[in-house]
């Protein structure tokens, strides 16, 4: 890292918002909250209910984990970077934060694979579920979920951190690598090849692994009962919406960081940049939490709980 010759670098794509820019903090502020309470949330209830205890809820249970890593990842910076005039950020913690957010895109990919493969046991073998998603190798696949991107991303960080760079001016809001190495003014040969190798890996392996689960859920659908096939839009939905929804995000963040987008207006631009890391946390435990059948029935249970103990305190007021 000390062979960068940058001690900081600017981020150019924030712009003067004048006092508008505490409406911007009051409001990305509250959404950061709604973000966490809800994720924690869901995580607490099924860490706290057994009949949750599941693969399927485990490895849900791991994506919202995630989706706290990555919103962690940016919105506390976001939000000092809002307040402040002066758009510098520290090479160390920007070389952090790529580390931070790329983990984060990688993990998520793989979170939706291994979960689009437990839903393909689930409903193709449901006489044989158990005794193929055994403990052991759902902890194995809480694993491969986890290790391989960050030791992906860690080897990432440590190629770009060796090239010698000649400015320190990245136009996005948050540190981004790929922004990083254009402002190289040595060979980038091995970053290009590794990052190549390495998204391949990370968006098409996961992608491969998807859509041959889901042909083959489609095959049980069409030939199986009605009740296989509710099941399968039950479980499949939230989990094919969630796919889609990030793949759109990331989509228009390697767009709008590989192509001239002068001609898009700059809110826009830095909103396109952002939704992945924005939108994806937020969608997920809303997107779960209303379409699965179990969480719902545990949070209605919850609710209820919580209704009948306001009432009963506010019957004891009164007496």
């Amino acid at each position: 890292m000390n062979s960068t010759h940058v001690s900081c670098f600017v981020l150019s794509a924030y712009f003067n918002t004048g006092v508008i820019k505490y409406l911007y903090f009051m409001s990305i502020i509250l959404f950061y909250i709604v973000i966490i309470s809800s994720n924690v949330f869901l995580i607490v209830v099924i860490c706290m209910n057994r009949s949750l205890h599941e693969p399927m809820y485990i490895f849900l249970c791991s994506l919202f984990v995630n989706e706290l890593f990555g919103s962690t990842a940016l919105f506390p910076f976001f939000l000092v970077q809002i307040l402040s005039d002066i758009h510098t950020v520290s090479a160390p913690f920007c070389f952090l934060q790529v580390f931070c957010v790329y983990t984060y895109g990688s993990v998520e990919f793989t979170n939706l694979a291994i979960m689009s493969y437990d839903r393909y046991l689930a409903i193709c073998y449901p006489l044989q579920y158990n005794t193929h998603m055994t403990s052991t190798k759902v902890t194995l696949l809480i694993a491969v979920i986890w290790l391989p991107p960050v030791f992906g991303v860690f080897v990432t960080m440590c190629l770009t951190a060796s090239l010698q760079l000649c400015g320190n001016i990245i136009n996005q809001v948050y540190c981004d690598n790929y922004s990083i190495i254009k402002l190289a003014c040595s060979d980038t040969s091995v970053n290009n090849i590794y990052e190549l190798i390495a998204a391949s890996l990370t968006v098409c392996a996961p992608l491969s692994v998807i859509l041959y689960t889901y042909m083959k859920i489609l095959q049980v659908c069409f030939s199986g009962s009605k009740q296989t096939r509710q099941k399968a839009v039950s479980t499949c939905t939230p989990h094919l919406t969630s796919l889609l929804n990030f793949s759109f995000g990331v989509s228009f963040e390697i767009l709008q960081s590989r192509f001239d987008m002068s001609n898009v207006p700059n809110m826009l631009r830095i909103f396109l940049s952002l939704y992945f890391l924005t939108c994806q946390p937020l969608f997920n435990p809303v997107m779960y939490g209303l379409k699965m059948s179990k969480i719902r029935t545990v949070l209605l249970e919850i609710v209820n709980h919580l209704r009948d103990l306001f009432s009963l305190s506010k019957t004891k007021t009164k007496q």
